[in-house]
């Protein structure tokens, strides 16, 4: 188990896959280390490569306007994702290159001990929930492991893309706020 600067530093310099061969920077995450509420979603895209921060474009708005129904904010939560370095042309992250990341987000969550975990979309969903988890029939499902409540809403480009998805979104984030209650979560 790594503290927090030397989990950095090492993710900083990964080469244990290919994607460090075409990234600009790695996306470790943001936000508030003893975060009780963590949203984790699959990889950084373009402008989170660039940027070196997960979730700042279109799709990241959209995330703090969710975030903000539910009181939540880049300040009082944590935001990581999956693979730390951008796939080429956003495509899903290989399993292989998860594999070679999991232990930095493992880390992470060792360090945080969040109370509660939302999973960004479908790859985050079937790597941290179960890996035949169908997130257009089980998002806002929750489930408990090792004390820590988990569930999977969907992922904010897919919502940019979907407008329909957005009311059952709603629901899901309404879910939320009351798990926040529920467990006593500090936001």
């Amino acid at each position: 188990m790594f503290d927090w600067q030397n989990l950095e530093q090492v993710c900083m310099q990964c080469t244990k896959c290919g994607l460090c061969e075409t990234r600009n920077n790695v996306v470790f995450g943001v936000g508030l280390r003893e975060a009780d509420v963590m949203f984790i979603g699959e990889g950084p895209g373009e402008q989170e490569d660039l940027k070196g921060e997960p979730f700042v474009g279109p799709a990241g708005k959209l995330l703090d306007d969710m975030m903000s129904i539910i009181d939540l904010n880049r300040k009082n939560s944590y935001i990581a994702n999956i693979v730390k370095c951008r796939p080429p042309r956003n495509r899903d992250p290989l399993e292989t290159e998860q594999d070679a990341c999991i232990d930095y987000l493992r880390n992470q969550v060792a360090l945080i001990k969040p109370k509660i975990i939302v999973c960004l979309g479908r790859i985050a969903a079937m790597r941290l929930i179960r890996p035949d988890f169908r997130i257009t029939r089980e998002h806002g499902t929750w489930t408990e492991r090792n004390g820590i409540w988990i569930t999977a809403i969907y992922h904010p480009s897919a919502l940019l893309r979907d407008v329909t998805k957005r009311p059952e979104t709603f629901d899901d984030l309404l879910s939320i706020r009351e798990k926040i209650r529920e467990t006593g979560a500090k936001v």
